[in-house]
This record gives structure tokens, C-alpha cells and sequence, in this order.
């Protein structure tokens, strides 16, 4: 795909293309990216054999968003002998390669978008992206960047080094984030250890910074692993999403002399502060944590 999924334009898509089939192969081109590609780039160009639009991404619900999908192919010419037969299905809501019901919210978007719009929305989910990446860099590495330095319109955080140094993982990044207010970007895809975060055309600036100052604050809180003031077992990072029981257990017997609660390094004072210029910022789960499958498999 272009871009592929680790968040950079392939600028040399059209040779790869073009080398596969002077070896008799055919290409298929994916379009799962293509909000980073409307209005700036036409992938029938790219030169591929076919090429497919997932619209339940692009235009009508988040990447992971789960529900029906719907696909469309663009066949190139040349190839369409060996495109499957199109079969009609009297049946609502039932298609032979996806799910029609889901039709009519992608065209409701692009009619009111429009074609400036949806360039628009393009130009929007690349910025947003390296916005992103470039307050973060200094937190977390970028794992993937083109040669000028920036990400199309998702960008890769990379937590391995992190890991091995202070065995705080993926996880233990990704679920404080709920603490914030914020569901998980995609973890461990398309490489373990990494967070991949995608704001799309959605997000507005101020929802932006949020989102930074929320992973810079868990960056804060890994550096106290870092220097040992706090062990990653009893750190709040291992400990998230905090409940409401969490905020409730002040009750003097529950309590460390140090005001800790136990078997933790940190105060419910600590949980409650969120960022010192933010306090109170820190949400409260209904849910606690599970254990995770990936901390036994830790790198």
C-alpha cells in the first residue's frame, strides 16, 4: 500500500510496480491508507493491477472502529480477466465483497464534503500526524520517517529501548492513557513494541496537545522507573486504569506511613494530581486492569 503502514509515502512505488510485472506478476495495490492520499495522488498512477478503496475506513468510521466493511476495486484494463464475476444479490443490506448497509454514510460524506473538502481532510490528517510525531520525538522515538523527515498521515512510537531499560512496556503505556481520558493508539502493529497513532482529519489542535501532554506526563512517570524511585511493579504505569476504588481507598488503615498505598510507590494523591499544571486531569475507570498476555512475552 501507499503509504504503507508504517506511516511513510513509498516513493518508489511506480518502479516496485513496474518490476513485478516485467516478471509476469500482478500488483494489488491496498488502499486501506487513502485518507493520506485524497486529492494529492491518483493510485490508479501508481501502477498496480488493481487497486481497492476500503470506504468503511476512509470515509465513515475510525481505523479499529469494528463494525460492517465494504470494499471497492478499480481493475486495471489488462487485467480484468481475471477479476471475479459480479454477482447480484436481491437481499438488502447484503453484498458478495462486503456490506452494502454501510454505503450510504460514505456517500453522505463525500457529498457534503465535497472534492475540496475531502483534499482538504487529506492535507489535515498528514499535518495532524507530524505534529504529533514531532512533539513526541523527543519522548518517544519516530521509528519510521521519509527522507525529509516526516510521516504521511499516521506516525510509529517506538518503546522498545524502553522496555529493555526499565521493563515498562507497550502496555504499561497504553493503558494509562485511559487515566487521560484516551483509548489506546494501535499497539504492537505493524511492529511489536510500538504505538501506532493515527489522528486522522478529526482531531482539532487543542485535542492534540492533549493527547502530547498526556503521553509526555507518562514519559515523566516512566523517567522515576528510570532513576528508581519507583519500581515498574509499583509504579502507576503497571497499576492503570485506575478505578473509582482506587480514589476512594483514603481511609487511614489502608495507608502506608509514607501515605502509599500498598504494594505501590505513589500516593492517591499522585493519581489524582494528573499534570501539576493540570490538576485533576486524570480520569477514573470503571474497569480495572486484566493481565496481559504480552507482559509474559516480553522482550
Amino acid at each position: 500500500m501507499n503509504p504503507s503502514t508504517h506511516g511513510v509515502y513509498e516513493e518508489s512505488i511506480t518502479r516496485l510496480c513496474e518490476l513485478v510485472r516485467e516478471h509476469g506478476g500482478h500488483v494489488y495495490v491496498d488502499g486501506a491508507n487513502l485518507n493520506a492520499l485524497l486529492g494529492v495522488a491518483k493510485p490508479g498512477e501508481f501502477g498496480g493491477d488493481v487497486s481497492h478503496l476500503n470506504v468503511h475506513k476512509t470515509f465513515c468510521i475510525p481505523h479499529g472502529g469494528g463494525g460492517r466493511a465494504s470494499v471497492r476495486s478499480r481493475w486495471r484494463s489488462t487485467s480484468r480477466r481475471t477479476c471475479p464475476p459480479t454477482r447480484y444479490t436481491p437481499t438488502p443490506g447484503a453484498a458478495t465483497v462486503g456490506s452494502a448497509g454501510i454505503l450510504p454514510i460514505p456517500w453522505a460524506y463525500i457529498r457534503m464534503m465535497g472534492a475540496e473538502g475531502l483534499t482538504e481532510a487529506t492535507r489535515t490528517a498528514v499535518l495532524s500526524a507530524n505534529y504529533v510525531a514531532r512533539r513526541l520525538a523527543p519522548h518517544f522515538p519516530v521509528l519510521y520517517a521519509g527522507e525529509a523527515g516526516l510521516v504521511a498521515h499516521e506516525c510509529i512510537l517506538d518503546v522498545r529501548s524502553l522496555t529493555l531499560a526499565t521493563g515498562v512496556t507497550v502496555d504499561d503505556i497504553a493503558k494509562p492513557l485511559i487515566d487521560y481520558g484516551f483509548h489506546a493508539p494501535t499497539m504492537s502493529f505493524p511492529v511489536a513494541g510500538t504505538l501506532m497513532v493515527e489522528p486522522t482529519e478529526n482531531e482539532s489542535l487543542q485535542e492534540l496537545d492533549r493527547f502530547c501532554e498526556a503521553m509526555i506526563a507518562i514519559r515523566a512517570e516512566i523517567e522515576l522507573v528510570e532513576s528508581g524511585v519507583w519500581s515498574v511493579e509499583g509504579s502507576p504505569l503497571q497499576r492503570a486504569p485506575h478505578t473509582g476504588r482506587d480514589r476512594r481507598r483514603v481511609v487511614p488503615n489502608l495507608l502506608t506511613r509514607t501515605g502509599c498505598l500498598p504494594g505501590r510507590h505513589h500516593s492517591r494523591q499522585v493519581l489524582a494530581a494528573g499534570r501539576p499544571d493540570r490538576p485533576g486531569e486524570r480520569r477514573w475507570s470503571a474497569p480495572a486492569r486484566l493481565p496481559s498476555r504480552s507482559r509474559r512475552d516480553r522482550p
